[in-house]
């Protein structure tokens, strides 16, 4: 990322370090050109890893014979894409999407169904790998986490660089996945590092660049900048991180609440958060924005149920269930609508998720056109402790979750198809 030639290099293939005025281009160890190159490389110790297209990189692992096609992760041809792998990408599909744009735009896309506990295995299988290099691990998901390597060298006998690059070699030896590595001085940069060079790459924002690598960058770029956020910037008058440079402190505070002091330490390249190990799940949820705003009932209670079903996968997962169900919807003119529902024993089951969430959305009434729909769960406890005393207006509740647990056990062996929901297909 310097503007000036580095005098600093890792090949990321065989770990050969160099140094001096004028670098090969290919690496004078094992002959490959796969080299990184920064003045910094050695000195830096925040790091962010994303695996690549994780899911559809799974079912290419599985079933080499996908390996050159285009491979998208979705609930039938009338659900939507969860992920795709990088060739439907450039083929435009995106993941929200309707299926049925998706395979408009990549007809000949093999579509297959989520696997949620395989991927979940192969999430720990990934932080094993990274527990042997520090304990400072933060995840975000299943396929992405912040490391913090700061006083390893001495431990490793080698830079956080060295050991980030065995990180992802073995990830590919051993795992058969790809992960891309972001390497910086604080937990932003090395975010916004990691999808500089995807998939399967590495790159270095240094402290002497980061002001000048910022500059002309658009604030979109910022971890949690919406749509909506990105509007009301751009309303302002602030598109890039010059144009925030440009704001006062007390001004952008003053007009953007607690988003505009954040973001002006952000524009400086400053950011304080430790890569903080464990940290409290506070809520799991899912949303989806339409590509063209929606009043139909039929079509949002369908994508009430598929957020509800990818909600309770993800506290499955996780071996956690919700005291409070919550709906978000976004209107057309950016308004954004919340109600919450709290439930005596908390849930993880996808029935009784979707039927508070569509409760919840009657209680809205009539308020649309909307682009934007999410479910969730909050207030998260074990899921030993949930969905036990069952549902005293609802007599049938209890054999609805017996059912949906004997319908996971299905899935999980012929995969999410195998039974849908009919309210699925809407």
């Amino acid at each position: 990322m310097t503007t000036s030639v580095p005098s600093i290099a890792l090949c990321r293939d065989c770990f050969t370090q160099m140094n001096g005025p004028a670098l090969p281009k290919r690496c004078p160890n094992c002959g490959r050109r796969r080299i990184i190159a920064h003045d910094e490389l050695f000195d830096l110790s925040i790091a962010h890893m994303d695996c690549d297209s994780f899911y559809a990189s799974v079912e290419k692992r599985d079933n080499p014979d996908l390996a050159d096609k285009p491979v998208i992760i979705g609930g039938g041809k009338r659900g939507v894409v969860s992920t795709a792998c990088y060739i439907a990408r450039i083929r435009g599909v995106r993941s929200a999407m309707p299926m049925f744009q998706a395979m408009k735009l990549c007809p000949d896309a093999v579509v297959i169904p989520g696997r949620m506990k395989v991927y979940v295995d192969v999430s720990r299988q990934i932080r094993s790998l990274m527990e042997e290099l520090t304990p400072s691990i933060e995840p975000l998901s299943l396929d992405e986490a912040f490391l913090d390597l700061t006083g390893t060298a001495k431990l490793h006998g080698a830079p956080p660089a060295v050991m980030l690059a065995r990180l992802t070699k073995r990830m590919k030896d051993e795992i058969g996945v790809t992960g891309s590595i972001g390497l910086s001085h604080n937990k932003f940069l090395a975010k916004i590092a990691s999808d500089l060079d995807k998939p399967h790459g590495f790159s270095v924002i240094g402290q002497a660049e980061t002001e000048q690598f910022l500059r002309p960058k658009p604030v979109r770029m910022i971890w949690g900048i919406g749509p909506a956020a990105q509007s009301a910037l751009e309303k302002a008058g602030i598109r890039t991180f010059d144009d925030l440079l440009r704001w006062d402190q007390r001004d952008l505070t003053a007009r953007f609440g607690g988003m505009g002091e954040r973001l002006w330490h952000l524009a400086r390249g400053q950011d304080r958060r430790c890569v903080t190990r464990n940290a409290p799940v506070k809520s799991i949820s899912k949303e989806t924005t339409f590509f063209e705003d929606t009043s139909d009932p039929e079509l949002l209670d369908g994508h009430i149920w598929r957020l509800a079903e990818q909600v309770s996968d993800r506290a499955k997962a996780r071996s956690k269930a919700g005291r409070v169900v919550t709906l978000k919807l976004k209107q057309a003119n950016f308004q954004t609508l919340t109600r919450r529902q709290s439930l005596g024993d908390g849930t993880q089951i996808a029935d009784r998720i979707y039927r508070t969430a569509r409760a919840l959305f009657d209680q809205v009434g009539d308020k649309g056109p909307y682009r934007l729909i999410g479910v969730g769960i909050a207030d998260l406890i074990d899921e030993k402790q949930a969905d036990a005393s069952g549902d005293l207006l609802d007599p049938q509740a209890t054999q609805r979750a017996k059912a949906e647990k004997a319908t996971d056990d299905i899935r999980d062996r012929f995969g999410t198809d195998a039974i849908m929901k009919g309210r699925a297909l809407r």
